[in-house]
């Protein structure tokens, strides 16, 4: 009785504070409340900012120009492919022993279809993005654990707060100071999972989307290796074709020579003439020399565009030769353009993934539910136990974010600006690169003709100089310009059978299907 009596004696006399304590422990719990619940809101899933640009790095392509080449008889097409970024380079084939190695040209774009490092580097970004997407997508699945621990502790109830004054000496009662060792062990698995969470939704479309585009960015560097390896290798076909029209041409000059020498030493000729045709014999072997050795850095380049090393000796299976006329209209090549050309898709999937994120962003200010929970068996060993669980669902409602929801989704409105406008201009740049491929393929094509022309003409003009030589109607100076002219109409048809090849590839390219009609290219030639 005593000791209830004294109970209420302090109860009333402690009633003021502990009311006022009461309400400041209401107080303080309503403000952890509203903070977590702001923490909570804060820290939900926030949409995923693409970067604003989002096109391919490097490529080939193909240049063409009416200024003349150096001995071109007329103003001929000048022709180039050039090749940037990580395209103009290769990883080293490991399998690769140097030596010598025979090429064709469906071998070598095999070798740069897989040694080339704009295609690794295309293809290790599309998984990349693949990886990506499945990081986005395990935010909507469940994440499930399993834990199992044993357990052993000793606790310092002093340290804990708990001592003997706490029961004011009752009855003598003392606490001890620690607690014996005690045993047990938890087993138990968990589940968490978001059940609504619009953004992480969107997020995951996102991704979805731009590994499409990666994934076809990866295809369409097929496309722009097929165009690289293919332009390298036919300017070394168009090298050694120099090459071997110029061992004829010095044959020419060296048979003229000879002429020009016994004429000279009979004294049917002023030693003038046998000098002038020895410098014209002495210049065709120079130039030979010049070619032989731009042969050689053409191969440098080749295999630096398919995994082999320089010190490989490449020799090429094909021969440059003409190639049809397709006579179809531009329009159509444009429209077969724009329904093939994977890079055109892939701008299309990015301006997608652009639109997702924007959703995303707008998903932020709407509520997100997740529910988690665990169950489980605990006891003080493995013979005994007893089931534990624990259930929680929770609903954040975002209030107020300092406008960071604001700011992603101005943010994602500027990337699908963008993204809009990089669609339209790859479409017009499409159209840009078909029309300009088949202006090129069109006049290289009247080029073979004009050029093929003026070479039989060329040679025609020579042998009779040589004619008109030998019976002393023509003296040497007619005979080396007749050279030259046909060393320049030589020339000019290598450059244009190169050019027409080249542009036949290249409008193929444009239209996405370069490695198409790849093999069709030389079919024959060997």
């Amino acid at each position: 009785m005593y000791l209830i009596k004294k109970f209420k004696s302090l109860q009333n006399s402690a009633a003021p504070f502990i009311l006022l304590s009461g309400y400041g422990l209401a107080g303080a719990a309503l403000f952890l409340a509203v903070a977590a619940w702001a923490q909570q809101s804060g820290s939900g899933t926030r949409a995923v900012q693409l970067p604003l640009f989002a096109g391919q790095q490097g490529g080939a392509s193909e240049q063409q120009s009416a200024t003349p080449a150096m001995n071109s008889s007329v103003n001929t097409l000048n022709t180039q492919v050039s090749v940037q970024g990580s395209y103009s380079s290769s990883a080293l084939d490991p399998g690769a022993a140097g030596g010598s190695i025979t090429l064709t040209l469906t071998e070598a774009v095999r070798r740069g279809l897989e040694f080339n490092l704009g295609k690794i580097g295309a293809d290790a970004a599309s998984r990349q993005a693949q990886a990506q997407r499945i990081s986005a997508r395990s935010s909507l699945l469940p994440n499930i654990s399993a834990n199992l621990s044993e357990n052993s502790a000793k606790i310092d109830l002093v340290v804990e707060g708990f001592n003997s004054s706490l029961f004011g000496g009752i009855g003598g009662f003392s606490l001890p100071s620690t607690t014996a060792p005690f045993h047990y062990y938890d087993l138990h698995g968990s589940l968490q999972q978001n059940v609504m969470d619009l953004a992480a939704i969107h997020n995951y479309r996102s991704a979805g989307q731009s590994a499409n585009a990666a994934g076809l960015d990866a295809l369409q560097a097929r496309e722009e290796v097929v165009l690289a390896v293919t332009g390298s290798y036919l300017q070394l076909m168009a090298v050694a074709a120099l090459i071997e029209e110029q061992r004829v041409e010095v044959q020419y000059a060296e048979a003229s020579y000879k002429q020009a020498r016994a004429q000279a030493d009979a004294g049917n000729k002023a030693p003038i003439e046998a000098n002038r045709s020895l410098v014209e014999f002495q210049t065709e072997q120079q130039r030979l020399r010049s070619q032989l050795g731009d042969m050689q850095k053409q191969k440098n380049a080749l295999a630096r565009l398919i995994g082999l090393h320089a010190s490989e000796d490449i020799s090429i299976a094909e021969k440059l030769q003409a190639q049809p006329n397709d006579g179809a209209p531009v329009e159509e090549f444009v429209r077969r353009a724009w329904a093939q050309r994977l890079d055109l898709r892939a701008a299309e999937a990015q301006l997608r993934a652009a639109e997702e994120a924007r959703k995303a962003a707008g998903a932020e200010y709407l509520p997100s539910a997740t529910v988690s929970g665990q169950y489980g068996i605990q006891g003080v060993n493995p013979n005994t136990g007893n089931g534990v669980f624990q259930a929680s669902a929770s609903l954040s409602i975002p209030v107020f974010s300092g406008g960071r929801i604001h700011a992603d989704t101005a943010q994602a409105d500027a990337v699908v600006t963008e993204r809009r406008a990089e669609l339209s201009s790859r479409r017009g740049a499409v159209e840009l690169d078909v029309r300009n491929a088949w202006i090129d393929l069109t006049v290289a094509n009247d080029q073979v003709t004009t050029a093929e022309s003026n070479r039989t003409l060329a040679l025609s003009i020579l042998q009779q100089s040589q004619d008109r030589f030998a019976v002393g109607v023509a003296d040497s100076v007619e005979v080396v310009n007749s050279q030259e002219a046909l060393a320049s109409a030589d020339h000019d048809y290598v450059s244009s059978l190169f050019a027409q090849n080249l542009a036949r590839i290249s409008l193929a390219h444009a239209m996405g299907e370069a490695e198409k009609v790849l093999p069709d290219l030389f079919k024959g030639s060997q």
